[in-house]
C-alpha cells in the first residue's frame, strides 16, 4: 500500500479522536463550565452538526480544488477548530469550536475516500479505503482512551490542544506523502449533485442512516450499560471502550479485501450479523466474558458496514464521486444522533438499560431492508443475456447460442466485472 494511505490515517486518527473523546469528558466540560451534563451533550450534537452541514457545503465549495489541496485546507480548519476549543472562554464558544471542527470531517473522509482509491490499482480500491479508515478506529482503541484520561487528569483543554498537535502533525504527513491529484476535467457542483440524486446514492445513504443508526443506539449508552447491566465499575469504562474500539479495527481489516470481493453480500451479511448480535446482547450481559465478547463483536460487525457502503456510493455516483462520499458521512452522523436518541427514548420510557441493543436491531433490520431493495432494484434486467466487451470486439453471450456451442457462461463471469463486486 502507498505511505500516501498512511497519512490519510494519521489525519483520520484525529478527526476520530476528537469525535469520541467528548462523550468521556462531559462530566469534566461541565463541571468546569458550571453547566449540567444533558447541558454538555449539547457539544456532541454540536460536532455532528457541523459534519452534516459541512459535508455537502466544503465538498461542492472546493469541487474546483486540487485534491491534495483540498485535503489540507480541510485539516487546517480541524486543526482551528480544536484550537478555538481549547481556548474557549465559555460554554457558548465551546460549542462553536466543536461545529467548526466537525465541518471538515464529512468531506475530509469523501476527499480522502477518492484519493485513496485512486492510489492503487483496479481490485484493491476498497482495501485502500479501509486502510484510511483504520485511523479512525485505532482512535477509539488508542485516542480516545489516552484523550480522556489526559483531560481527567490535566483538564480537557489538554486533550483538544493535543489534538491540534495532531491536526499539524496530519498537515505535515499529507505535503509529504500525498501525490499531486489534479481535478477531473468533468469536475463541477452541478454534475456532483447529479450524481448524489442517484436511486441507488439515495438508497445506499439511507442503509448508513438506519443500519448505523443500529450501532450508535448501543455505543452512546456503553458507558452506561458497562456500570449499571454489566456490573462493571467505573474504571473498566476505558477497557469496555476500548475493546469496542478493536472490534472496530477489526471489522474495518476484514471489510476491505471481502468488499473488493463482494461487495453487495458484505454488506448484506454485516448488517445482518450486527442484527442478531443486538438481539442476543441483552442476554448475555450480566456473564461478564460473554458481555466484552459481544462488545469487541458489536464492535465488529457494526464498523464492517462501513466500507461497503462507502464504496457503494462511490461507485454509483460513477464519475462525480466526491460529494455522494462526503454526504456518506453527514448519512453516518444522523445515524449517530437519531440512534442515541431512539435509545435514550427506550431508556427513558424504562424499559431498561440494556433496551437501545433492541431498538438497534430494529434499526438494523430496516437497514438490511433498504440495502436488499437497493440490490433488488439494481439487478440484470436481461438475466439470460450478457454482453462482454474485449476492446473494440463485443460479442453477445446467451445460454442457448453457449450450449450449441459447446461453451457455458458462469454467473461468476459477471461477478467481477467492477472492483467493487457490483
Amino acid at each position: 500500500m502507498p505511505l500516501a494511505l498512511l497519512a490519510l490515517a494519521v489525519s483520520a486518527f484525529g478527526i476520530g479522536t476528537t469525535e469520541f473523546v467528548m462523550m468521556g469528558l462531559l462530566p469534566n466540560v461541565a463541571d468546569d463550565l458550571g453547566t449540567s451534563v444533558p447541558t454538555a451533550g449539547y457539544l456532541v450534537s454540536a460536532y455532528a452538526i457541523g459534519v452534516v452541514l459541512g459535508a455537502p457545503l466544503l465538498t461542492g465549495l472546493g469541487s474546483r480544488v486540487p485534491r491534495k489541496r483540498m485535503l489540507l485546507l480541510l485539516m487546517a480548519l480541524f486543526t482551528v477548530g480544536n484550537l478555538a476549543s481549547a481556548l474557549a472562554p465559555d460554554f457558548g464558544w465551546l460549542i462553536a469550536g466543536r461545529f467548526l471542527a466537525g465541518l471538515p470531517h464529512g468531506a475530509f473522509f469523501g476527499v480522502g475516500a477518492v484519493v485513496a482509491a485512486r492510489l492503487v490499482s483496479e481490485g484493491r480500491q476498497a482495501r485502500a479505503v479501509a486502510t484510511m479508515f483504520l485511523g479512525l478506529t485505532v482512535a477509539n482503541i488508542v485516542g480516545v482512551p489516552a484523550a480522556t484520561l489526559l483531560g481527567q487528569h490535566l483538564g480537557w483543554r489538554a486533550t483538544f490542544l493535543v489534538v491540534a498537535a495532531i491536526g499539524l502533525a496530519a498537515m505535515a504527513a499529507l505535503t509529504r506523502l500525498v501525490p499531486h491529484i489534479p481535478v477531473e476535467a468533468h469536475q463541477d457542483v452541478r454534475r456532483e449533485l447529479r450524481a448524489l440524486g442517484n436511486r441507488q446514492v439515495v438508497l445506499g445513504l439511507l442503509t448508513a442512516v438506519f443500519g448505523f443508526a443500529g450501532v450508535f443506539a448501543v455505543y452512546s449508552y456503553l458507558s452506561a450499560m458497562t456500570t449499571e447491566a454489566m456490573g462493571f465499575g467505573a474504571s473498566s469504562v476505558t477497557l469496555v471502550l476500548a475493546l469496542f474500539g478493536i472490534g472496530m479495527t477489526l471489522g474495518a481489516l476484514a471489510a476491505g479485501p471481502l468488499t473488493d470481493r463482494a461487495l453487495r453480500p458484505t454488506l448484506y451479511g454485516s448488517l445482518g450479523a450486527l442484527a442478531v448480535i443486538l438481539v442476543v446482547f441483552p442476554f448475555t450481559v450480566h456473564v461478564p466474558w460473554a458481555a466484552l465478547v459481544m462488545v469487541v463483536l458489536l464492535g465488529g460487525v457494526g464498523f464492517m458496514t462501513t466500507t461497503p457502503l462507502q464504496m457503494l456510493v462511490m461507485n454509483k455516483a460513477k464519475d462525480a464521486p466526491t460529494l455522494a462520499s462526503a454526504s456518506n458521512h453527514s448519512a453516518f452522523n444522523l445515524a449517530n444522533a437519531g440512534g442515541a436518541w431512539l435509545g435514550g427514548v427506550a431508556i427513558a420510557a424504562g424499559w431498561g438499560w440494556t433496551s437501545p441493543a433492541l431498538v438497534g436491531a430494529v434499526l438494523a433490520v430496516i437497514g438490511l431492508a433498504v440495502a436488499a431493495t437497493a440490490g433488488y432494484l439494481d439487478r440484470d434486467p436481461s438475466p439470460k443475456s450478457r454482453v462482454v466487451a474485449a476492446g473494440s470486439r463485443t460479442t453477445v453471450d446467451d445460454p442457448a447460442t453457449s450450449s450449441r456451442s459447446g461453451t457455458h457462461s458462469s454467473p461468476s463471469d459477471t461477478h467481477h466485472s467492477s472492483p467493487s463486486g457490483v
